[in-house]
């Protein structure tokens, strides 16, 4: 990343006037924004090719014509050929001018299509055209204060649900619970688990199924997403769990909990230290909470060369913090970072607090925590 400084003089009554910019810094910068523009463009365009089922199609096929690529998708020809002609210029699809077909190579796939599971980055770039929606709203609250409530975020809790259950699918039960010393043995003897902000509540579906001897409950204050959790539970016929509508800054009635867990879910809760209180007078004495959050640091320096901080950022913006601010929250953000994450925890009562990791996840930072 490449930082500028307009050069300076000094007046005589001491205040700093601008002297002419740097010629050649502007050509750069201007250069560095329109690749931007392109990428962003081309977010959008990937957003649209995995929604239409688009990558799906083309894996697999041989060089095609847009015909034959819309035939296997199912969609209007025209669509597809400039959308094809989209992600060649971004060199996403390989295009061959000679029988003017279209490929798209095994290497891209592999990140691109459903197959993929929890490394399809097509699913993650729905964030963006999902965010742009709100954007008027966004730019309100900038003069106006406040916040933009769960309810402006129509596809949100769809998306989510998509993304967690890529990732849930294919490590929740083999790589994320060995990351809690003992839990797998406490799951399979029986006991007592919460899951807070669960959602649509695909994970604990998840453990629910696979510890039958122990006993799960989801909490989420959206009716429309709790619907969604006991629909899935029912279809798994899964009598050891159950899913309430509350607010998880007060789990007062529901007893106590030998591990509770929170998905993506701390950050953007209105009264997060509350939260983790509730969390914390919740376990029992050798209970542990799992916190799943994303990882980056408190310090917007520390953030300067991590790839992914300016999509923390601008959800942070965008969703996590202006639905916390439109309950009367405390806006803690999407970036609020592994220092502040620990500060938190401490100050809500654990005392023993360990961020594990998995190596190929690069978003999240998995908080083992003990009163």
């Amino acid at each position: 990343m490449t930082t500028t400084t307009t050069p300076t003089t000094t007046t005589g009554a001491g205040r700093a006037e601008p002297t002419a910019p740097d010629a050649d810094r502007v050509a750069e910068f201007a250069g560095e924004m329109l690749t931007t523009l392109a990428r962003g463009a081309t977010a959008l365009m990937t957003s649209v090719g995995h929604r239409t089922g688009l990558f799906d199609a083309l894996d697999g096929l041989p060089p095609s014509t847009s015909d034959e690529v819309a035939t296997a998708a199912g969609l209007q020809e025209r669509y597809v050929r400039e959308w094809l002609d989209a992600m060649t210029v971004a060199g996403i699809v390989l295009h061959e001018p000679t029988g003017d077909t279209y490929h798209l190579p095994v290497e891209h796939a592999a990140l691109l299509t459903r197959a993929a599971g929890a490394d399809n980055l097509a699913s993650q770039l729905q964030f963006i055209p999902m965010l742009a929606r709100v954007e008027d709203g966004i730019v309100r609250c900038f003069a106006d204060g406040g916040g933009l409530g769960y309810h402006a975020f129509e596809r949100f809790d769809r998306l989510m649900a998509e993304q967690s259950a890529q990732t849930n699918d294919a490590a929740l039960l083999d790589r994320i619970i060995p990351l809690v010393d003992g839990l797998d043995e406490r799951l399979r003897a029986g006991i007592r688990v919460a899951d807070i902000g669960c959602g649509q509540g695909h994970a604990l579906n998840l453990l629910a199924q696979a510890y039958p001897d122990s006993d799960f409950h989801g909490f989420d204050f959206q009716p429309d997403a709790i619907d969604v959790a006991r629909r899935e539970a029912d279809e798994l016929a899964l009598g050891n769990v159950r899913f309430d509508v509350r607010d998880v800054a007060d789990l007062s009635g529901t007893g106590v909990f030998g591990a509770i867990t929170a998905f993506d879910a701390v950050h953007d809760q209105a009264h997060p230290a509350r939260v983790l209180e509730q969390v914390a007078e919740h376990l029992d004495p050798d209970g542990v909470f799992l916190m799943v959050d994303m990882d980056a640091s408190s310090v917007v320096d520390d953030n300067v060369d991590l790839p992914w901080a300016p999509f923390l950022y601008t959800v942070s913006t965008m969703h996590c913090m202006t639905v916390s601010l439109a309950e009367g929250g405390d806006g803690l953000g999407t970036a609020w970072g592994r220092q502040t994450a620990l500060r938190m925890l401490a100050a809500a009562g654990f005392s023993d607090v360990r961020i594990a990791s998995l190596p190929d996840d690069f978003i999240n930072a998995y908080y083992v925590a003990r009163p």
